[in-house]
């Protein structure tokens, strides 16, 4: 790998395998033919970001794989539950819908506000909107009509999502994306254990 290459990359945390099915089978549910506009997101695709970092130069990952073992040290592993549909910026014209995010929050919380930190001196911006835990679903492309975006909503909010998915997190990933014709390709960078 050359030194100075680009690589697309964000942190996040990574889903377990039981996760991304029962993602797979609220997308089933939700898929209709007239939904043409509708571009979901590949469930082994789906994370929970933290932090999205744009492009970065190869030889920067050392850097930033420090500051994100500087941001774990101090939080222990806690829980987090999925659970909910909800869409941005409203079911009645929605433009991304997501599933919920709901457990130990307020410690997931303190984790991506510490990555944030982190990050900073590298020369990442800190986020100026307050973090809203989510998992995306889909995008409805552009040019979508007011009347779709509602039927779409509507649909959504039919749609019965009873069971709770939860899951430990006891590690961050650096998580590098290659966008492709059929989508975005991830892997992992690198991973940090949480050591509270």
């Amino acid at each position: 790998m050359a030194n100075d290459q680009q690589i697309r990359s964000f942190v996040a945390i990574e889903l377990p395998q039981e996760v991304k099915a029962a993602l797979a089978d609220l997308q089933t549910g939700l898929k209709l033919p007239e939904h043409n506009f509708v571009k979901w997101v590949a469930p082994e695709g789906v994370h929970l970001t933290l932090k999205f970092l744009g492009s970065v130069a190869s030889n920067k990952i050392p850097e930033i794989v420090g500051a994100m073992e500087k941001a774990a040290k101090g939080i222990s592993p806690f829980r987090v539950e999925f659970h909910s549909l909800g869409a941005f910026p409203n079911l009645r014209q929605p433009r991304v819908l997501w599933v919920g995010v709901g457990g130990e929050t307020a410690r997931l919380i303190d984790l991506q506000q510490r990555v944030d930190t982190a990050l900073a001196p590298l020369g990442f911006t800190p986020e100026s909107r307050s973090f809203s835990p989510h998992l995306t679903l889909a995008r409805l492309r552009e040019g979508v009509s007011a009347l779709e975006r509602q039927d779409f909503g509507e649909l959504v909010q039919k749609t019965p999502f009873e069971a709770e998915y939860f899951m430990e997190v006891e590690t961050v990933s650096l998580m590098g994306s290659q966008l492709l014709p059929a989508g975005a390709v991830y892997s992992r960078l690198a991973e940090v254990r949480l050591t509270g």
